[in-house]
């Protein structure tokens, strides 16, 4: 019972740190341009590199 006394506060502060950081990100545009870097991958062009000899 005592450890109930220990970990239940703690994971009440886990919850609470991570709903902040969901917050933080969605608010702060991380969740903005989703597709930027994956359509970055494909635009790539790699026809100047010849190393491959």
């Amino acid at each position: 019972m005592d450890g109930l006394f220990l970990l239940l506060p703690i994971s009440l502060l886990f919850v609470l740190l991570i709903g902040v950081a969901l917050w933080w990100a969605i608010f702060s545009g991380q969740f903005d341009d989703t597709q930027a870097a994956a359509q970055s991958i494909l635009d790539d062009d790699d026809r100047g590199c010849s190393d491959q000899d």
